[in-house]
């Protein structure tokens, strides 16, 4: 049976999220802290932790929506992001897709998806198994072995590293592409 989100703790819960995207965007998501996005939501810091352990718990909340229509276009989409395309195509689409995902949200990416915990973000195990199958599909040697490093431009700091010193988004796609069209033929 589906229990039912009370009406003041679905009211606490869009002060918070609405407040850490607003600090999230106003600077450094990594110097957000709970006091911060409690004082700024209007609530108890008890209220907060209730439902949220951690700043990056409320990062990923924010950030879940936008992964979860990336990932049902990648299960479920047109070619070449979704199946039915070349790996080297959809591995190209993918990164495409993620640096637009990078682009609107790398701010929120950054603030849940940082550093270790990076790898421990339910997305990035579906972005890993995703890129995976691509190079199991297309033929790759050792697919383990390569799978996070082809991630690793991916990785938020990386990401607002290249936009900080002036490379468009355009550009890094491109240099994404060149790096996707490696991949064995089918």
């Amino acid at each position: 049976m589906e229990t039912r989100e009370r009406a003041d703790a679905a009211r606490n819960r869009a002060k918070v999220l609405s407040a850490a995207a607003e600090l999230f965007a106003a600077g450094d998501p990594r110097a957000v802290t709970m006091d911060d996005i409690a004082r700024t939501a209007g609530i108890g810091r008890g209220t907060l932790y209730r439902r949220y352990p951690d700043v990056t718990s409320i990062a990923a909340a924010l950030l879940d929506e936008h992964e979860r229509r990336l990932q049902e276009e990648l299960l479920r989409g047109a070619p070449p992001l979704g199946p039915g395309a070349p790996p080297h195509e959809r591995l190209t689409a993918f990164y495409a897709a993620m640096v637009d995902l990078l682009e609107s949200h790398g701010h929120l990416v950054l603030g849940a998806e940082t550093g270790e915990k990076r790898f421990t973000i339910g997305a990035y195990g579906f972005w890993r198994a995703h890129v995976l199958a691509l190079l199991r599909q297309s033929g790759t040697p050792d697919p383990d072995a390569l799978v996070d490093s082809l991630l690793a431009p991916l990785a938020p700091e990386v990401f607002l590293q290249q936009r900080a010193q002036g490379v468009t988004p355009d550009r890094i796609k491109a240099a994404l592409a060149r790096l996707a069209s490696v991949l064995p033929a089918d």
